[in-house]
């Protein structure tokens, strides 16, 4: 058996229906909509709504998601794209060579796309939900008007940001400081966000009709209506970001208008004993889970009582270092992406003969179709200095050192009829930019995750979606879906996700089991986020993978950072058996997060 924690937690399970989230109301919100009757979809988007309000620090309106997901009629899973596009204005040769900057600035009013959230989840609603907009709104409107308990990282993160709010972002201490200036302990109302949100169901009821004649409308109201005008007229003034100076934001009432959610086909790999996994486009990171497990096909993956062994870390940080070398060379919207020859087999084999006994230091993309591949300058210089934090809190994710700053949120759902989704939102969290006053909520930074370097897959261009690290999963068996599961993290999210992945199907672990297995990543690449710096042969691992595994590492050459015993990953998984039973299971060590079934 794993080293249990105290006590040891099981799967939850039940034959009607399971939910697993970041934050227990997300999923208790769940929960009661499956209970009222409503569906998978019903229920993830009325807990992804409760986690704006009650997660602000890793997710917000001005967020964006992407989802993957199947239907009780199609087996086939899809994936929804909420990722909004950079705007119109925002070009390299504006950032760049006007305003004299070498990356886009990780807070302010420069770094958000088009907020594609509230898209997102009106689209998921009514083409795939039962249930109206305001069924599934009522639960966050009357989190954000009445108050929310504050779990213990939402005031650290405000203090972390206060002096700044009080400086510079006045509407944000307005909305997150109490009278004073000082943070909140333990209680917190939103009510500007929750008049917003009462607007635009105002709007959708005046629409008449059915549901989703009034879905639309309040899609309308946000991406051609008052809210749109409202982020431009904001936008235009300038604020305080992480450079130190003052920029004016660029987005704009026709960018919103012009852009909405779409749908894809999922990319999936066939990895081993007949298991598929299901991924977003190579616009996201998830490709990179596929390209290791297909590096990881055949391979020896041991563990011993649950523990991975120093083989097993060693070979899945290498293969991961290898995938995320290809992410930086070639994953993007910015440009074509060769990604049928990045997933094939052939592919895999040769990147897999790259993997040698000791650790590696370097950036190896390789060459798929015979192209040469092209690393963005900054990427590769792995001294980068770390923010100082100036302006805001430019990245919501994991430190080097594995101390967790934030993250995003997650959110899985199954029902009995077989829908089945997988949901990752983030964005818009309260330290990214500053309180729009008129709506109560901020934009997302997304954009600082394009390079201002011209020619690349990730390049800054109009129009085009930035590479986001967000990256839910969904997983397959002989064709049946069985298994959602995610998890927050940024870079990491696919790291955690593989380590997940190996204990439940080569490890034999349960689900639940899975998830507190010991975990594991690398920094051994460039960070996604500001200032976007990285540590070659860098490893950050739980202790519980023991001393002489750790020890093993380092001999190999593994610059190795010990986080502690419960520090890496937030995951969340639901599924399904050959029985009726459903399952679900969610991470313990943040110590907020919930799963339930029944």
């Amino acid at each position: 058996m794993i080293p249990a924690m105290s006590p040891r937690k099981h799967e939850q399970r039940g034959a009607h229906g399971a939910a697993s989230s970041t934050h227990y109301l997300g999923t208790a919100t769940a929960m009661a909509v499956l209970a009222r009757g409503g569906n998978a979809f019903d229920a993830a988007v009325a807990a992804g709504f409760v986690l704006q309000v009650v997660e602000p620090h890793l997710c917000g309106p001005g967020g964006d998601l992407p989802a993957v997901f199947v239907t009780a009629t199609d087996p086939k899973p899809k994936v929804l794209c909420a990722q909004g596009v950079a705007p119109a204005a925002a070009t390299t040769s504006l950032l760049r060579d006007e305003l004299g900057l070498s990356i886009v600035p990780g807070t302010g009013l420069l770094a958000p796309a088009v907020p594609g959230a509230w898209d997102g989840w009106l689209t998921l609603l009514r083409d795939h939900g039962t249930m109206t907009l305001a069924e599934v709104l009522e639960p966050a409107i009357g989190y954000a008007a009445n108050g929310f308990p504050l779990v213990p990282r939402v005031p650290m993160t405000i203090e972390t940001v206060a002096q700044h709010f009080a400086e510079h972002w006045p509407t944000s201490a307005q909305t997150w400081l109490l009278p004073g200036g000082e943070v909140p302990t333990t209680f917190h109302r939103l009510p500007v966000l929750a008049a917003t949100w009462q607007r635009l169901l105002d709007v959708a009821a005046a629409a008449g009709g059915d549901r989703e004649r009034q879905i639309d409308a309040a899609r309308d109201a946000w991406y051609r209506g008052f809210v749109a005008e409202e982020i431009e007229r904001f936008g235009k003034l300038p604020v305080r970001d992480e450079t130190g100076r003052d920029h004016a934001g660029l987005l704009t009432a026709d960018d919103l208008a012009n852009w909405s959610a779409t749908y894809e086909d999922a990319v999936t790999a066939d990895v081993c004993d007949g298991w598929t996994v299901a991924k977003g486009g190579a616009w996201s990171q998830g490709p990179v889970l596929l390209q290791t497990l297909q590096m990881l096909r055949g391979a020896e993956v041991r563990y011993a009582d649950g523990v991975a062994t120093a083989e097993t870390v060693h070979l899945a940080a290498e293969a991961l270092k290898l995938a995320f070398a290809d992410r930086e060379a070639w994953y993007g919207d910015s440009a074509p992406v060769p990604l049928a020859t990045l997933l094939s087999p052939e592919y895999a084999a040769a990147r897999r003969a790259l993997i040698g006994d000791t650790a590696s230091a370097e950036l190896r993309p390789g060459s798929p179709d015979g192209l040469l591949p092209r690393l963005p300058v900054y990427a590769a210089r792995p001294d980068v200095e770390q923010a100082t934090g100036m302006g805001g809190v430019g990245e919501p994710t994991v430190g080097p050192t594995g101390a967790t700053r934030g993250d995003t949120v997650h959110i899985d759902v199954v029902d009995a009829a077989g829908n089945m989704i997988s949901t990752t939102p983030s964005g818009g969290w309260l330290q990214s930019s500053p309180t729009i006053p008129e709506l109560g909520f901020c934009l997302g930074t997304r954009a600082q995750m394009f390079w201002l370097e011209d020619g690349l897959a990730s390049s800054l261009v109009p129009g085009k979606r930035p590479r986001t690290t967000l990256s839910p999963s969904l997983a397959l068996r002989d064709g049946e879906p069985r298994i959602a599961f995610g998890t927050p993290g940024g870079d990491q999210q696919d790291q955690w996700q593989l380590c997940f992945w190996l204990a439940h199907t080569r490890g034999g672990l349960d689900l639940q089991a899975a998830i507190d297995a010991p975990t594991w990543h690398t920094t051994s690449f460039p960070s996604s986020f500001a200032p976007r710096g990285w540590e070659p042969a860098g490893l950050v691992v739980e202790s519980r993978l023991g001393a002489a595994t750790l020890a093993g590492l380092r001999r190999r050459g593994h610059v190795v950072t010990d986080s502690g015993p419960y520090a890496l990953g937030r995951l969340c998984a639901v599924g399904r058996g050959d029985g009726p039973l459903l399952h679900a299971a969610a991470d313990q060590r943040s110590g907020v997060g919930a799963a339930a079934a029944f």
